[in-house]
């Protein structure tokens, strides 16, 4: 499977450095897959009313031209080709761009569909916007746990041939990771799991106000801190077959899009 990795929208929070939204545009047998959507057209046009509150902290700069449905263009691939739409959860900046493709399922685990549909907490009620549901997306749920595992992950499942799900709680109540088999190697998008490299590749120098960010929005921050842990491991390990990228992180999008098949920069 051919893989494209995709800024698909630029944040600027105060005292961070520049963030991305990394998605994953897979070329399969059946289609298109996208492994997160990030900001999508309708997210530019009324931000208040699809993001929310959020974006004061956030800071998207909502570039149209940003757009999955855009760059696949630009790619010369159709977007009315995408069949599947993977998330690794249903923050806006993961979910928004759903709405650009109201033909594709939409995969996630049982437990965020549950999540953002039905939020328990204040955390959730104010982390899940309704507006990005309104176009009716075809959601398919997945329980992790029912799955043969994935590299010491017992709670992952195949969704789709090549493209496994990996519950991954912490950042949301039913937050997973994805991983992808290119054919040559794998791809684990661990999307929220860690906000920066520097919380898995025990070098890089961190940011406080992004890693105080990750906690006050975090579901479990004792589950985030584990997530972290684990992945080091994997990171550690340093499988040349295995590229381990997150959501935000500029410098991880870089390097997987130049060495799609290194767990990162060395």
């Amino acid at each position: 499977m051919k893989v494209h990795h995709l800024n698909c929208g630029t944040m600027r929070p105060a005292l961070t450095p520049s963030l991305v939204c990394h998605v994953l545009a897979v070329e399969t047998t059946e289609g298109l897959l996208l492994v997160d959507s990030g900001f999508g057209l309708r997210d530019a046009a009324e931000p208040a009313h699809r993001i929310g509150a959020a974006r004061h902290l956030i800071k998207p700069v909502l570039d149209p031209e940003e757009s999955a449905f855009r760059q696949l263009q630009r790619l010369d691939l159709d977007p009315d080709d995408v069949r599947d739409i993977v998330l690794t959860h249903y923050d806006a900046d993961h979910s928004g761009g759903t709405a650009d493709f109201p033909q594709a399922r939409v995969h996630l685990t049982a437990t965020e569909s549950e999540a953002a549909q039905h939020p328990r907490t204040w955390n959730e009620r104010s982390r899940y916007v309704p507006a990005q549901r309104e176009h009716g997306p075809r959601l398919v749920e997945h329980d992790p746990a029912e799955g043969d595992g994935w590299r010491g992950f017992a709670a992952a499942t195949e969704i789709v041939p090549g493209v496994v799900l990996i519950a991954m709680p912490g950042h949301t109540r039913g937050h997973a990771a994805v991983a992808v088999d290119t054919g040559d190697g794998w791809i684990l998008h661990a999307g929220d799991a860690f906000y920066h490299r520097a919380q898995i590749d025990g070098v890089t120098r961190g940011n406080r106000a992004l890693a105080t960010m990750e906690a006050a929005i975090a579901h479990d921050r004792r589950l985030v801190r584990a997530n972290h842990a684990r992945l080091a491991e994997l990171w550690a390990a340093g499988d040349p077959a295995l590229t381990i990228v997150n959501a935000h992180d500029p410098e991880l999008l870089r390097a997987a899009a130049a060495h799609p098949r290194r767990s990162g920069p060395r």
